[in-house]
């Protein structure tokens, strides 16, 4: 067998080209050292690249920045650190038409790259329909040959390269992934070409984690040995033997400050221009911080965080807080009466919500799990840190796997029931919810999940601050359709679904429907007598202030 080992700089000039359908993969691992070298290499070429990335995040704006790219397929183009927000190189791009997008939900993209790996000439999705993505060419809806209705179909999705990082890989370019993996390697398995793969080690035999391979050697075109490679974010590792490391929070809002900054080219220069190899890289983020980030791999590293930051218990709610525990309360009654197997954490304030909510369930004697996109199943949330995807929850998790599996089959699949706890930045009074852009402008951020979620789970509660701009008669964008959403919980009081439109049911202790009507975009609907909301308690709030000690998402905004 061939030795694919090479150098990152070697690597990339001998497999990217100009006019490339590149993919960086997206797992747990949510960027790679190879991605950043494409950045270098090409860096004001114009080389009119096709980025296929579930989720940008902040670092997808260097694609930008540096003229390298002239269409996206995404499902996320923001930023996620310190909390979920659109960034102005996505949006203002994508708004002049300088880059072309395709908006897809996170399992709906994953999808498509699946039907290209196997050779598909489509695959059925239970997502996207009902929604603005409806729209796309590469996705349509047919009657079913077998009598059940319309299906949706998707179109493959076939890139040319794949870059990725792993844990290990052996010479010839097998490569071994530890879940959970979100979208999969798909993307590796269907690009054209093959994939670049960086590892924190190459090993000479990759047979003891034979169970862990999933991208053979064939499909390989070149390894490189790159510890931390996946530096801003993080690496889990479980029982292979490397060492990992948590991801990076602060390089992470230090990239997000430097997109809004007059000095984002000299930030660039210095993270990305004048570093040719990942050695550099590692001098430039110093002994101390690698060390750190190595040492927050750890499962109990929570508890340093816990210790650190320290929440001010002493405050009265606010409005995001009231919102958040109102919602768990609401969403741990609808668990007990529906017999819910789980509910799935979405993004932010909802997140919180979720846990807070699954238990006051179990404290009921509810047998119902946390489930997350990423490929969490039955996990428990560790203090101090309020991101659903914090390595330090995938430990206590029941199981780990991919969106394919959570968001596939144990949303909306037979046999389970999950209900959704959701975010958005917009809400109509039929439930649909848009988080991808409000006519004609500004861009906003994409489906992430949401879709996937919305369209397929039992039912959907949606959690959000009252205001008359989050609520519109009808949203210009639908991210995700309302059929299956229950309940708006706000910190203004409850909506519930009656006669397909969400009716005001509960009052919030220090509101009255003048109040609720000042806040609601739509003209309200009442239950002739609402009921009236009990006060957070001191516990419900610190519970959700030990989860989130710093206010990322629970500050007052």
């Amino acid at each position: 067998m061939a030795d694919k080992r090479t150098t990152l700089a070697e690597a990339v000039a001998a497999h990217v080209r100009a006019g490339d359908v590149l993919h960086p993969v997206v797992g747990h691992t949510r960027w790679t050292a190879a991605t950043r070298e494409v950045v270098r290499q090409w860096w004001g070429r114009e080389p009119g690249f096709t980025l296929v990335m579930l989720s940008l995040s902040s670092l997808g704006a260097l694609f930008f920045r540096g003229g390298l790219v002239r269409r996206v397929v995404t499902g996320y183009s923001g930023d996620t650190f310190p909390n979920f927000t659109p960034n102005p190189w996505f949006a203002q791009a994508y708004e002049r038409g300088d880059v072309e997008v395709e908006h897809w939900s996170f399992l709906a993209f994953a999808q498509r790259l699946e039907a290209a790996a196997r050779g598909l000439p489509a695959i059925v999705t239970r997502s996207i329909a009902g929604s603005s993505m409806e729209s796309n060419d590469a996705y349509a809806r047919v009657a079913s040959p077998f009598g059940d209705g319309e299906v949706g179909l998707l179109a493959p999705l076939v890139p040319d390269v794949a870059l990725l990082h792993a844990p290990l890989a052996d010479r010839e370019g097998n490569v071994a992934l530890h879940p959970p993996l979100l979208e999969g390697v798909w993307g590796a398995l269907a690009a054209r070409r093959g994939a670049i793969v960086t590892v924190e080690r190459v090993v000479d035999d990759v047979r003891p984690w034979a169970h862990l391979v999933r991208i053979p050697a064939h499909r390989v075109l070149a390894v490189v040995e790159a510890p931390m490679g996946a530096h801003p974010g993080g690496l889990y590792t479980g029982g292979l033997p490397v060492e990992g490391y948590g991801e990076d929070y602060d390089f992470w809002v230090e990239a997000r400050a430097a997109t809004r900054s007059d000095g984002y080219d000299d930030w660039i220069r210095h993270w990305v221009l004048e570093v040719s190899s990942q050695d550099e890289w590692l001098e430039r983020l110093g002994a101390e911080r690698v060390a750190a980030l190595r040492a927050k791999a750890r499962p109990d590293s929570w508890r340093d965080d816990e210790r650190r930051y320290v929440p001010d218990l002493g405050a009265p709610p606010n409005a995001w807080e009231r919102a958040a525990v109102w919602a768990a309360r609401h969403l741990a009654d609808r668990v007990e009466a529906t017999g819910a197997h789980a509910v799935l954490a979405g993004a932010g304030v909802a997140n919180l919500a979720a846990w807070l909510a699954v238990r006051k369930a179990r404290d009921r004697g509810c047998d119902v799990q946390l489930t997350a996109e990423i490929g969490l199943w039955g996990y428990d949330a560790t203090p101090a840190d309020p991101f659903v995807l914090n390595h330090r929850n995938f430990p206590t998790a029941t199981m780990l796997s991919d969106a394919q599996t959570v968001l596939g089959a144990l949303v909306g699949g037979a046999g389970t029931r999950t209900i959704g706890c959701l975010g958005g930045a917009q809400i109509d009074r039929e439930g649909n919810v848009n988080s991808t852009w409000i006519p004609p402008r500004p861009f906003l951020v994409g489906s992430g999940g949401g879709n996937d979620v919305a369209s397929t789970a039992l039912e959907n509660v949606v959690v959000a601050t009252l205001t008359p701009q989050r609520t519109p008669e009808r949203c210009g964008y639908v991210t995700s359709p309302g059929r299956n959403v229950r309940a708006l919980v706000t910190d203004l009081g409850t909506f519930e679904k009656i006669d397909g439109e969400l009716v005001l049911t509960a009052l919030a202790p220090d509101a009255d429907l003048d109040s609720v009507r000042a806040a609601c975009g739509w003209a309200l609907r009442s239950v002739p007598e609402p009921a009236r909301l009990d006060p957070p308690t001191g516990d419900e709030v610190a519970a959700l202030r030990r989860w989130d000690p710093r206010g990322w998402f629970l500050r007052a905004r």
